[in-house]
Formats: structure tokens, C-alpha cells, sequence
């Protein structure tokens, strides 16, 4: 285990549902191990109602959520991408080194009721943050 944690970074398109809810859940499942950002290839104005309130739900801090553009984010050490919809690993753009990738996608809830969102943010916690572990190669805590 190194000193400072991992940097994940979670790609999706509109950067207001599926990739914000995946920061927040690995920043709180791997808190300490992981570093998790998240950003899109054509972020929106403002992060999905559906998915604050379903974080909040879990008891989640959603405090300074916002969408973010990938291009904020290329001078970060990232040590591995998550891309989480099918548009974002087609636009995933060159980093300035190479950096794993793996591609979870995951249903975008946006304009379905809040039950939607809760079950995609069940999914993400299930495989996403299982998928980061297994990958960086990180125990299982008890």
C-alpha cells in the first residue's frame, strides 16, 4: 500500500448523475485508499435533484457537487478511469500519460422517479466500487 491514495477518476457524459453519484460512493466505500473525482465529456448545468437526494438517502454528504469538464482534469496523476456510460468511453480523450481504463456502464436514471436513481446508485456501489478495489488491488476491509 502506498502512502497516498489512489486517484480514480469517473467519466460519463453530462457528469451530473452516474459519474457524481461514483465519486461520492468510492470517496465514502474506499475512504482513505481512494481518491475518486469525477467529470464529463459535456458536462451539464447542474448535478440531477434524483441523485442528491438519493446519496442523501444513504447518508451521503453531497455538499460542493457540481458537473465538471474533463478538461479540468488532465494535469491530475490519475492512476486509473472508470468510464460509466457508453458516449464517455467513445470520447475519453488522450491523457498525457497512459492510464488504465476500465468501462462499467451503467442505466441513466435522468426523468425517472427517484426509485430509478436508488437503484442505479445500489448498482454502482455493488459493482463500481468493487470493480475500483479489485482493480487497484485493495483488500477487502471487514
Amino acid at each position: 500500500m502506498t502512502d497516498k491514495p489512489y486517484t480514480v477518476l469517473v467519466l460519463c457524459t453530462g457528469n451530473s448523475c452516474r459519474s457524481q453519484m461514483a465519486e461520492v460512493l468510492l470517496n465514502h466505500d474506499l475512504a482513505g485508499r481512494v481518491r475518486a473525482l469525477s467529470a464529463g465529456t459535456r458536462p451539464q448545468p447542474r448535478v440531477a435533484d434524483g441523485a442528491i437526494a438519493a446519496l442523501r438517502q444513504a447518508g451521503l454528504d453531497t455538499d460542493g457537487l457540481h458537473p465538471k469538464d474533463i478538461d479540468t482534469m488532465m494535469n491530475e496523476d490519475i492512476d486509473l478511469v472508470v468510464t460509466v456510460c457508453d458516449n464517455a468511453r467513445e470520447a475519453c480523450p488522450v491523457f498525457p500519460k497512459p492510464i488504465p481504463a476500465i468501462h462499467l456502464p451503467f442505466h441513466d436514471p435522468h426523468g425517472e422517479p427517484l426509485e430509478s436513481f436508488l437503484a442505479v446508485r445500489d448498482d454502482i456501489r455493488t459493482r463500481l466500487v468493487a470493480a475500483v478495489r479489485d482493480h487497484l488491488g485493495l483488500p477487502v476491509e471487514a
